[in-house]
């Protein structure tokens, strides 16, 4: 079974090919064409009778071959025999004088050595290395002359672009020329106007600097004037702010006092008129005055005696107290704000807590009429609260160092003696304290039944 062409290479290729091998690396110009060769070829083979490592080219253009499989490419014309037995047949069916010529060992004179030695490099005739080997050289002479024809013109493009400079320069030095002999002159006349002005400038300094002692000694005098006006109008100002500070004290202690006196005079006032009217209402009595015939002691035709009268007791915890004691005449509600959400509501968030609690208080003032004031404590924080009160509905917040407590006793003091003050907390200190000052306290839990009930 003989298959010369291709199961197995020539004997002359197959001997010269042992025999014959390269000393040095492949010339780059060679070595670019026989991978544009080994691309071109590349086509020709089916994917069984190409390389392990080239078959993933298979599908690729010569040109992309080129490009990403020239190492490859490389490296397999070299060491598989059957590989680059196969790319020289697909080149001596592409170039069949060329791969005829190698063949018989007289290439054609008129081919390019970079051709020639790629053909020589794949199909390996007897002398491919020096053929290889001569288009190496043949290429680097090529590159030296091309260099040498390059530096020749670059040469001659420096020598034109150095005569036009001299030229250049040769005219620029005579205008600089004109332009300095110009300048002297100019210079000669501005040193003689400089002469003169300085001349002019000293004479001036002498004047500024008699000016300049005249002012001065006018300056001291003046100043002096001045600094004596001033200690007397500051003494003077000291003397009238004092004066105005003491009047302006006055006043204010006057005013403040006036007006702390007549504010709890007219509340205990409104408190006693609105206490006998609810009395009023709440003994029945008629709107006409009563007659010294009515003091008598007897017993009128239906009247009903006091055992008649059923006496009704409510307990602590029930909410109608807290209406009861809400009904009074001018009655204030304070509430410990966080002693009463704590107690009903304390898992949720603190500002969900207020408004929950400033809610109901909103509709107990809207259904009672009372002052409601509701105090937080407001030491721990970090900044102030946003905080919209509702309608009828008074919300403070200790100061820093100030406890609600505290502020909850100031609320308190601040009332005038007979005034009902209702104070809802369930801190012990807090209600004995309260008390003590005439308020009626109340536990937080009654204040969450009446909202809730509301």
């Amino acid at each position: 079974m003989e298959q010369p062409a291709s199961g197995a290479e020539p004997a002359g290729a197959a001997g010269g090919g042992a025999a014959e091998a390269l000393d040095r690396p492949l010339p780059d110009g060679v070595r670019r064409r026989v991978v544009a060769l080994v691309s071109d070829a590349f086509g020709g083979l089916t994917v069984t009778e190409l390389p392990a490592q080239l078959r993933q080219y298979a599908r690729f253009t010569p040109n992309r071959r080129a490009k990403f499989a020239g190492n490859a490419m490389a490296a397999a014309l070299e060491s598989d025999p059957l590989f680059r037995q196969r790319i020289g047949e697909r080149i001596g069916q592409a170039q069949p004088e060329l791969a005829a010529a190698l063949q018989s060992g007289s290439p054609p004179a008129a081919a390019d050595p970079v051709d020639v030695a790629a053909a020589a490099y794949v199909l390996r005739p007897p002398g491919w290395v020096k053929l290889v080997a001569a288009a190496g050289e043949e290429a680097q002479r090529a590159d030296a002359e091309r260099a040498d024809e390059e530096t020749r013109r670059e040469l001659e493009r420096l020598r034109a672009e150095l005569s036009a400079a001299r030229s250049q320069t040769k005219s620029e030095t005579e205008r600089l020329r004109a332009e300095l002999d110009a300048a002297r002159k100019e210079t000669e006349v501005l040193h003689r106007k400089l002469r003169s002005a300085l001349s002019d400038v000293k004479r001036g300094d002498a004047a500024l600097r008699r000016a300049h002692a005249e002012s001065e000694a006018f300056r001291t005098e003046s100043a002096a004037q001045v600094s004596a006006a001033e200690s007397e109008t500051r003494r003077i100002r000291a003397r009238l702010a004092e004066a105005e500070s003491t009047v302006e004290s006055s006043r204010r202690a006057a005013r403040e006092g006036r007006s702390v006196e007549d504010m709890r005079l007219r509340l205990l006032l409104d408190t006693v008129l609105e206490s006998a009217q609810g009395l009023r209402r709440e003994l029945a009595l008629p709107p006409a005055a009563s007659r010294p015939a009515d003091t008598v002691d007897a017993v009128e035709p239906g009247r009903m005696s006091p055992k008649d009268v059923a006496a009704r007791a409510l307990s602590d915890m029930d909410p109608a107290l807290l209406d009861q004691l809400l009904a009074l005449p001018q009655a204030h509600l304070i509430v410990d704000g966080y002693n009463v959400t704590k107690t009903g509501y304390p898992t949720m968030p603190l500002e969900k807590q207020r408004l929950r609690l400033l809610g109901g208080l909103a509709m107990l003032a809207a259904q009672t009429g009372a002052e409601v004031t509701c105090v937080f404590d407001g030491a721990e924080l970090a900044a102030p609260v946003l905080l919209a009160p509702p309608r009828g509905v008074r919300v403070l917040f200790s100061k820093p160092g100030v406890t609600a407590d505290e502020l909850i006793r100031q609320l308190v003091r601040a009332e005038p003696p007979g005034r009902p003050v209702v104070v809802v907390s369930t801190d012990r200190e807090v209600a004995d304290g309260v008390a003590r000052a005439g308020a009626r306290p109340v536990a937080s839990a009654l204040l969450l039944k009446r909202l809730s009930r509301a």
